[in-house]
């Protein structure tokens, strides 16, 4: 096809304006010599064939956009289908397990999603306006978390002396209250790559640069964790503390009394909300929350937040019927997808877990954005998985070092 220059196509752009102008004034063009019609037929012509004067890339790119938005709506609407029936079959299984019926291979989708593989999207050859995007919301750190502990309670959390102080005291309370050795250590393995500290955070670990959320310490508590906790279990966490109040006497007694009262405003107001995750974390998200998860880093609150983070888990399976100790990566299942759903992995035997694709366990868009459940698409598989990082992670010197105090 014959290329127009781009500095003809500038001109052709007011001239074909004045050639249609003859034909809306009711024909006016008709007056003018065939020649000069035909030239203006040919101008005409010429000037649409070639997209309303676009270059031949931006041609092009809107061909490929055409394309590409063809095939994602095709997509879209797979996909819609398949993430509809993955929510009713969960519906189901609720129901089901709230009227005691047995769950079967039929309350599951035995099909794994349907992933995009058709054309990229093209870039633009043409400037665009980009829309201007909210500025990201700051993930608070642990600075964040000790100012607004002091600003808000006037309390600093007591830091450990060093790390073994804090596994030390995390092994003793998780061993009084029922944990084992192998689930505290094989999921610290598994959520701290074997190495983390105390006080590590997601995204500032192995060399990290930025935080990539607020999850922190041996099992990665979010802020919504820790306000969760403190409301469900502040009762527990208070009375362990004033039993050590009580053991203690001098200037340690006069510290720890100002950590029980400033405990006890945290509980409070953990607790004056509805007991839901949507509630905790609209406090977890404000200054309040950062406060109550600054606890995380306290020698004597930390250790007990970091055991019932796992415990909950435990007591849930059992209060539901599930009687046999959880294995390290079941427990992990539940740590990670939440109680409810991670117990519909743990009860599955293992005959249906070899068939049942992870993609049951997940909405769309966290499935979509989690490349280990994608390569691992069954349960069978991501368990084997979990347990493989565990048993690689175990043999690293903090895992080893927390296996030790217990």
């Amino acid at each position: 096809m014959h290329h127009i220059p781009i500095r003809r196509v500038l001109t052709l752009v007011p001239f074909a304006l004045v050639l249609l102008a003859p034909a809306a004034r009711g024909g006016e063009a008709d007056t003018l010599p065939p020649a000069a019609r035909n030239a203006n037929a040919q101008l005409l012509s010429q000037f649409f064939a070639q997209g309303g004067g676009a270059s031949p890339a931006v041609l092009e790119y809107r061909r490929k956009l055409a394309e590409y938005q063809a095939a994602r709506a095709a997509f879209d609407a797979e996909a819609g289908a398949y993430w509809s029936l993955i929510s009713e079959k969960r519906k189901t299984r609720n129901a089901k397990r709230r009227s005691g019926q047995q769950i079967t291979l039929d309350d599951y989708v035995l099909e794994h999603p349907p992933l995009y593989t058709g054309p990229k999207r093209p870039v633009n050859p043409e400037p665009e306006e980009t829309p201007e995007r909210p500025p990201r919301k700051p993930i608070p750190v642990v600075a964040d978390l000790l100012r607004a502990a002091q600003e808000l309670y006037q309390f600093t959390p007591q830091r450990p002396s060093g790390e073994l102080e804090f596994k030390r005291a995390y092994a003793r309370y998780a061993l009084a209250l029922g944990l084992t050795r192998e689930q505290a250590v094989r999921v610290y393995s598994f959520e701290t790559g074997g190495t983390g500290s105390y006080d590590v955070q997601a995204g500032i670990e192995h060399g990290g640069k930025r935080a990539i959320s607020t999850a922190m310490g041996y099992n990665q508590l979010l802020t919504t964790n820790s306000v969760e906790l403190l409301a469900e279990q502040g009762h527990e966490f208070i009375r362990a503390l004033s039993e050590k109040v009580a053991r203690t006497s001098g200037p340690a007694r006069q510290a720890l009394e100002h950590k029980l009262a400033v405990l006890k405003k945290m509980v409070a107001h953990a607790k004056s909300v509805p007991d839901t995750w949507s509630e905790h974390e609209k406090i977890g998200n404000t200054p309040q929350g950062w406060a109550m998860h600054a606890m995380v880093l306290d020698i004597d609150i930390g250790p007990m937040l970091q055991t019932h983070k796992l415990l909950t888990s435990v007591l849930f399976a059992r209060a539901k019927g599930y009687s046999r100790p959880l294995t390290a990566a079941e427990l992990e299942m539940m740590n990670l997808t939440g109680d409810g759903t991670g117990l519909d992995m743990v009860t599955m035997p293992q005959a249906m877990r070899e068939q049942v694709p992870t993609s049951n366990f997940f909405q769309r868009g966290g499935y979509e954005r989690n490349p280990v459940a994608i390569r691992h698409n069954t349960v069978a598989k991501l368990l084997a998985v979990t347990d493989d990082r565990m048993d690689s992670n175990s043999s690293k010197a903090g895992a080893r070092e927390l296996a030790g105090a217990f």
